[in-house]
C-alpha cells in the first residue's frame, strides 16, 4: 500500500519544461509574427521607399508643380 516513489529531478526538469512552453506562449502572443515572415516584409519596404526616393523630383515644388513663393 506505498505509493510509487518520485523522481524529484524529473519533476522539476518537467516543471521548468511546462514554465518556459507556458512563457514561450506568452511571448509568441506579445511580439507577434515571426522573424521569419518579418524580415521579407521589411525588406519590401525598404525597397519600395527607395524606390519612391529615386523617383522624387529634385528641387522644391509644391505638390500643385508651382515653385514655392518667396513673398513675405
Amino acid at each position: 500500500m506505498t505509493s510509487k516513489p518520485v523522481n524529484l529531478r524529473q519533476f522539476r526538469k518537467r516543471k521548468q519544461r511546462e514554465d518556459k512552453a507556458r512563457q514561450a506562449e506568452a511571448n509568441r502572443v506579445e511580439f507577434g509574427t515571426p522573424k521569419a515572415l518579418r524580415e521579407p516584409v521589411q525588406l519590401e519596404r525598404e525597397r519600395l521607399l527607395r524606390e519612391v526616393e529615386a523617383k522624387k523630383l529634385e528641387g522644391n515644388t509644391s505638390p500643385d508643380g508651382e515653385a514655392p513663393s518667396t513673398e513675405n
